[in-house]
């Protein structure tokens, strides 16, 4: 499941409602069916003006205590808050699931 996010991962967050967390040495953040192993969304963390590109890691995610939130803590000593989009819809964002082949599943 996680090898579609290509970097190495260094936090990981579940909320009740099966969303997983995953963020990465390169900045990448990405939002997972926990049941499923869907990845239904992905953005790359913007790096604090003054940084270098290499300060792009997430170090730490949380959900907070509604489960709607994520703090993330990264590389460039940011704390940033993440929440979901009230406005989506299965029209605006798509999911194109296609369960990938290679995974086994013992």
């Amino acid at each position: 499941m996680l090898q579609q996010q290509r970097s190495i991962i260094n936090a990981l967050a579940v909320n009740e409602d099966g969303v997983m967390a995953s963020g990465g040495d390169n900045g990448s953040l990405w939002l997972w069916d926990w049941r499923s192993g869907n990845a239904f969304q992905q953005q790359d963390s913007i790096v604090q003006p003054g940084s270098l590109d290499s300060e792009a890691g997430i170090y730490a995610l949380a959900f907070d205590g509604s489960g709607s939130r994520l703090v993330s803590c990264e590389a460039d000593k940011t704390i940033k808050m993440w929440r979901e989009d009230e406005a989506a819809t299965p029209h605006t964002h798509p999911v194109n699931f296609k369960p990938p082949k290679d995974i086994r599943r013992f």
